[in-house]
């Protein structure tokens, strides 16, 4: 009797360190979610499960709200390209101001923009990337403590692109947008009806290779890759939309690096609606680029990468006065 006692007492204790270590397993994989570094997730949206990586800044305490910063990938590119695409810059921004980036991935590397190009699934299928971004909002918001009226997206080229129809179509989740190397696609431009003033920032290179300053057809190579509106009417939308000053105040940013064959001009677009501005820097001499970022190919494929201005820290410093 006193053995069947021990036993059973042995058999109680082993389940119950059993159920400890689950327990602790369980906080321990929970916990790492919230601490500082990088961390990749995912969510389901309308049955697909949609992948991202996510920098935790070392300042961060869940008790209080924080920034969100969602940087969209180019196309054939990955959260992880984007992150290299900039140099880590955005995550060395997160841990000294302390802000969330995050870099979500696209369906095959490609996000459903707007401009029906068949050949890329996620514009053949329609899938509903607008809806995956507010469905990641609305995850983090609840999951981090995200501020919601501090939720800012950024992008290169197709996440350019995205970035213009989420402020058309999701501005009441965002408070600015800075898309670099897009314009806004002419499939979205017909129908875009953002439901409030959205201040935005745009960085467009002259010589881009891709996507024509004039506008027109997106081109690699042989490729045509649907139509965009041009640099100066992108600006002009944005401008009649926030209600802005017609007439912007234009300057010359210092030429940091005469050997990077490229000058960087500023317009600034104020007075809009609800604080709103539009500013726009033009690179003379730059190609489908992020400046002082990574040289992803050949300047003979994709042209100059300008060393005069820093988008990372540009586009951080217009967010935090939105």
């Amino acid at each position: 009797m006193i053995k069947q006692k021990q036993i059973i007492l042995s058999i109680l204790s082993i389940l119950i360190l059993v159920l400890l270590i689950g327990g602790c397993l369980n906080l321990n994989t929970s916990n790492k979610d919230y601490s500082p570094g990088d961390h990749t997730g995912s969510i389901t949206v309308d049955g697909l499960e949609r992948s991202y990586l996510i920098h935790i800044p070392s300042s961060y305490n869940k008790t209080k709200k924080i920034p969100l910063v969602i940087a969209l990938h180019g196309g054939g590119g990955s959260g992880k390209n984007m992150k290299k695409l900039t140099l880590g810059g955005f995550n060395i921004l997160s841990d000294k101001e302390g802000f969330i980036v995050v870099y979500p991935d696209g369906i095959e590397n490609h996000w459903n923009d707007g401009r029906g190009v068949q050949r890329y699934r996620a514009q053949r299928e329609n899938i509903d990337d607008v809806g995956f971004i507010s469905a990641l909002i609305d995850y983090l918001v609840e999951k981090y403590n995200i501020d919601e009226k501090r939720v800012y997206v950024t992008g290169m080229s197709n996440g350019a692109i995205m970035s213009y129809r989420l402020a058309c179509e999701l501005s009441e989740k965002i408070a600015a947008i800075a898309p670099v190397a897009g314009a806004i696609p002419e499939n979205i431009a017909l129908s875009c009806s953002p439901s409030r003033p959205i201040s935005v920032l745009i960085i467009n290179n002259v010589e881009d290779p891709m996507v024509p300053w004039e506008g027109g057809e997106l081109r690699f190579g042989s490729l045509r890759l649907g139509k965009v509106l041009s640099v100066p009417n992108t600006v002009k939308y944005w401008v009649t939309h926030n209600n802005c000053s017609s007439s912007p105040i234009i300057t010359w940013e210092p030429d940091i690096d005469p050997q990077d064959g490229t000058r960087v001009w500023k317009e600034v677009y104020g007075h809009g609606k609800n604080g709103t501005e539009v500013i726009l820097y033009g690179i003379e001499g730059g190609g489908h680029t992020w400046p002082n970022g990574y040289q992803y190919m050949s300047e003979q494929i994709i042209g100059k990468t300008s060393r005069d201005i820093d988008a990372n820290e540009i586009i951080w410093n217009f967010f935090k006065k939105h």
